[in-house]
């Protein structure tokens, strides 16, 4: 994850505009009630994908107007932001690195992912493969399933956020996998 700071010293501003991804938003709900408190500074949150297509990506918001302070996203999306000179730079810091996570729907047995070819066949047994449009989908499509010589035998079904990967999993067959952060 990457993310920018605020300047050192004095902050007459009391108010943050931030925009966050998915990937940093349960750490950044448990941190955030504490800098309220001990800053004084009131927050306002809006949310994006990374990276991807679409108006929901923290670039397109950032492209139409939307006001932030911090941004707090991948360092890939934090790389494109700051060569598109949305991002000053020398101010991104990585704060974080998130792992990737394959979720399975409740009550249907767990699948050994112990190795890379019990991964692989996982997928390749799954009736679909749900990734975010962000990313970590990205990664997974343009790098991970192409070297691991699957890309072109699984069904992936690319979701707008991580969440909404999980969720399709939650109501599909047991058969459908998702990959997400």
């Amino acid at each position: 994850m990457g993310g920018t700071g605020i300047p050192q010293g004095d902050h007459p501003k009391r108010t943050l505009a931030e925009s966050i991804s998915g990937g940093f938003h349960r750490a950044y709900e448990q941190l955030l009630p504490e800098f309220k408190r001990t800053s004084g500074i009131t927050v306002t949150t809006k949310s994006g994908s990374s990276q991807g297509a679409g108006p929901r990506t923290i670039t397109a918001q950032l492209a139409r107007g939307l006001p932030a302070d911090v941004v707090i996203l991948s360092r890939e999306g934090l790389g494109e932001l700051i060569a598109a000179k949305r991002i000053a730079t020398g101010t991104d810091v990585d704060l974080a690195r998130v792992p990737l996570g394959v979720a399975v729907r409740a009550g249907t047995p767990k699948h050994d992912v112990g190795t890379v070819e019990a991964f692989k066949q996982v997928l390749l047994r799954s009736e679909a493969v749900a990734v975010p449009a962000s990313t970590s989908g990205i990664w997974l499509m343009t790098d991970r399933f192409p070297r691991l010589g699957i890309a072109e035998k699984i069904n992936v079904k690319v979701m707008p956020r991580g969440s909404d990967a999980t969720g399709l999993v939650l109501r599909s067959s047991p058969s459908v996998k998702s990959c997400t952060q």
